[in-house]
């Protein structure tokens, strides 16, 4: 069974104090359920073709079905409900790695 990843990137931070509520509930949820951060930067080290200069998040999973229930879990709906609709622009994708 292959692993999934969350990957996030930020658009745009308009309320850094609802995203630090966000992070201090949403890293324990994610990490109880399996996750494993494996990137957290500011900024890219470096963009290439039409690459944005994005803060990005890669989280890994040890698979598809625990990424997802991690995301729809009450624990992590906790840490949204926290980060509110206005605090940040996000792209959030979850996808499956190859075998």
């Amino acid at each position: 069974m292959p692993k999934a990843y969350m990957v996030v990137t930020y658009r745009s931070i308009s309320n850094p104090d609802a995203l630090a509520v966000y992070a201090k509930l949403a890293g324990p949820a994610i990490a109880a359920a399996g996750g494993k951060m494996l990137v957290r930067a500011p900024t890219p080290a470096k963009t290439y073709e039409a690459g944005l200069n994005q803060r990005t998040v890669v989280i890994e999973f040890p698979s598809l079905a625990q990424a997802l229930a991690t995301h729809d879990g009450p624990a992590y709906q906790e840490a949204l409900r926290a980060l509110g609709t206005g605090a940040a622009e996000r792209d959030m994708r979850v996808v499956e790695g190859v075998e």
